[in-house]
């Protein structure tokens, strides 16, 4: 891990206002490195820049600083632990918002009490909405594929359940086929040893977490879950992936 900090040092892995380099220093500080994410409500700490959005949907256009809508898409991916995900998509070219959530259950049960149980038919999932013109869908599942297990059926290492499967929420047909496509990709590559067990479900509603939930490995960067888990995820893809990272001036 103390490996893994000093790349992520040296490299500048900076993502919006996020310090990175502080992680180094908080390494030092931490005590032993939680293997599963807590049961419990995480602590709340910085104020949040927005608070999440407490509606099912979301404009598919942002207007931009001098008033003109810019097109954009969203993807909806679900790879375990959504803090984790979210960490790791935000440093990608194109990538606009990433938001944490849930899907796959009904707006009753659409909380992180609940949805922590692994009965709700909910899975912890991000929204990435992005610019098509500067990273597409495809390379999106790239990044989804090799940004967790895959073949990891109903958890990712230490956290277990359904909340936690690998599974990709398809908006349209379009999605659907290009998401069949990179599977049948990879398995004929022989890219894992094992069978990949990701999921194709029919997105239905997006339900945004609680604003604790948003950015929260950005705003608590010392939590020793999010330097053992969270942190490593984003530099692998980093490392995978260095055409799609974000630029100086992104």
């Amino acid at each position: 891990m103390r490996a893994l900090l000093l790349t992520l040092t040296t490299m500048g892995f900076a993502i919006g206002l996020a310090d990175w380099s502080s992680l180094e220093a908080a390494e030092k500080r931490s005590p032993a490195k939680s293997t599963r994410r807590s049961n419990t409500k995480p602590r709340k700490t910085a104020p949040m820049d927005k608070p999440a959005d407490e509606s099912t949907e979301k404009t598919a256009d942002k207007s931009a600083d001098d008033g003109e809508k810019k097109k954009t898409d969203t993807a909806v991916f679900a790879g375990g632990c959504f803090w984790c995900a979210e960490f790791a998509f935000e440093q990608l070219k194109g990538v606009i918002d990433v938001e944490s959530g849930y899907c796959g259950g009904t707006a009753a049960t659409a909380n992180y009490g609940d949805v922590h149980e692994g009965f709700t038919g909910h899975a912890e999932v991000i929204r990435v909405t992005y610019d098509p013109a500067k990273i597409t869908y495809d390379q999106l599942l790239d990044a989804f594929f090799d940004s967790h297990d895959p073949t990891q059926m109903n958890r990712q290492g230490a956290d277990v359940g359904k909340q936690y499967r690998s599974s990709i929420f398809y908006a349209n047909n379009e999605q659907k086929k290009q998401a069949e496509a990179k599977i049948a990709d990879l398995t004929a590559k022989k890219v894992y040893k094992k069978r990949i067990v990701t999921k194709l479900e029919q997105l239905k509603t997006f339900y945004p977490a609680e604003g604790y939930h948003q950015d929260y490995a950005r705003r608590n960067p010392y939590e020793p879950y999010i330097q053992g888990h969270a942190v490593p995820k984003a530099v692998n893809l980093r490392n995978k992936h260095p055409e799609l990272l974000r630029g100086k001036n992104d």
